[in-house]
């Protein structure tokens, strides 16, 4: 009888537990982006951004390769604008094109990215800049191995990714 007492108590504790754990995970939800185009100085960007994320969003720099925290991930999720939380990717849409950044083969729908002909180095590509805060993420390149035979090659550093909550079962 002791034990079993001993027993209901210890579920219960884990069944609290697990209910605080679940209390602070949906803390940690995606914040919601505002409609509205954002505009800030540069001065605010340089507040608000790590100085690595500055350089490659606001100075159009790019990361060493294959050292971004995404280029391996193959979780499911939603890849965001690091800037400004705008959704720009799905984990559906990334595949490993081994060219050392995330690589994506299509952007949401809905004018998420923005493209500009870029000539810097002495050749043409395509940059991706994020629709809603005009932040540089990478460039677009013709390349891809779907059937999109595009390949958006963006900075890790560009993105914040944000992981697909699991189904909780119910009895």
């Amino acid at each position: 009888m002791r034990l079993a007492v001993l027993l209901f108590l210890f579920l219960q504790a884990c069944t609290n537990y697990g209910q605080d754990m679940k209390s602070k995970i949906v803390e940690k939800e995606k914040p919601a982006v505002a409609e509205q185009k954002i505009v800030r100085t540069e001065a605010e960007w340089r507040k608000l951004l790590t100085p690595e994320q500055y350089q490659v969003l606001r100075e159009k720099g790019t990361e060493a390769p294959f050292t971004g925290k995404y280029y391996k991930t193959n979780d499911k999720g939603v890849y965001s604008c690091a800037a400004c939380n705008a959704e720009l990717f799905t984990s559906d849409m990334k595949f490993d094109s081994d060219c050392g950044w995330p690589s994506f083969d299509r952007a949401l729908e809905g004018g998420k990215i923005k493209y500009e002909v870029d000539r810097a180095y002495g050749w043409v590509r395509t940059e991706i800049m994020c629709a809603n805060c005009g932040s540089h993420l990478g460039h677009v390149f013709d390349d891809g191995p779907t059937l999109t035979g595009k390949r958006y090659c963006v900075n890790s550093v560009s993105l914040t990714f944000y992981r697909e909550k699991p189904e909780v079962k119910k009895n």
